[in-house]
């Protein structure tokens, strides 16, 4: 079988089981295990780790370890650790998908696609606006791992998009009386409003540019 071949049979298999994985979990009994651990927080950070490690592998929501990270240590120490967090969790997905890229198949239309949108934006401002839009964390990261984005471009930029979404969770996490497995509240318009005219401000000058350009239709 051709190299191209194994890696997207691989892929694909990789993928349908994360789909099975998140169609068959629940975060309710590791979210349980944390909170019963808030008091010890050696116990509480390896557990913490712990979600976050296979959270790529189940599709749980990364603002969901973040609401558990400001539970277990509170603003001044859970938004450091979170956004620390939201970088590790993305790197499973990101190598992986760096490994299968290429060729003609889907993580190849999927690359194209991405350059385009990267090389017009920049490696870090492409990657902290798309990760300040309300989609999925892992489809921004799986863009950017078939796209061209290099390693330590990725990270920033996931740091500075990730921001608002962490610091809102770990608010969130950090005023409850237990943890709710149940996003962001009430805060959750208000938020994804300023965070999409913050990305807005973002690719405003790209576009500009891409648009602009003579031969580009508009």
């Amino acid at each position: 079988m051709p190299e191209f071949d194994r890696r997207t049979v691989a892929g694909a298999a990789v993928l349908g089981a994360v789909v099975a994985a998140s169609l068959l979990s629940s975060p309710a009994t590791a979210i349980d295990a944390a909170e019963r651990a808030a008091a010890d927080p050696l116990l509480f950070g390896v557990l913490l780790l712990g979600l976050y490690l296979v959270r790529p592998f189940l599709a749980w929501p990364t603002t969901l370890v973040a609401i558990v990270a400001g539970y277990g240590y509170g603003v001044a120490v859970g938004v450091p650790v979170a956004l620390a967090g939201a970088v590790l969790t993305s790197m499973p997905p990101f190598l992986g998908v760096r490994w299968m890229a290429g060729g003609e198949g889907f993580w190849g239309r999927l690359g194209d696609a991405g350059d385009r949108f990267f090389g017009s934006t920049g490696h870090v401002r492409g990657v902290t606006a798309a990760r300040l839009l309300p989609i999925p964390a892992d489809a921004v990261t799986c863009t950017a791992a078939a796209s061209g984005v290099s390693l330590p471009a990725f990270a920033v930029g996931t740091v500075f998009g990730e921001l608002p979404w962490t610091v809102a969770a770990v608010l969130l996490g950090s005023s409850a009386e237990s943890i709710a497995a149940r996003g962001l509240g009430e805060v959750g318009l208000p938020l994804v409003a300023a965070c999409l005219v913050a990305a807005a401000v973002l690719l405003a000058g790209p576009a500009y540019q891409y648009f602009g350009r003579p031969g580009v239709p508009s």
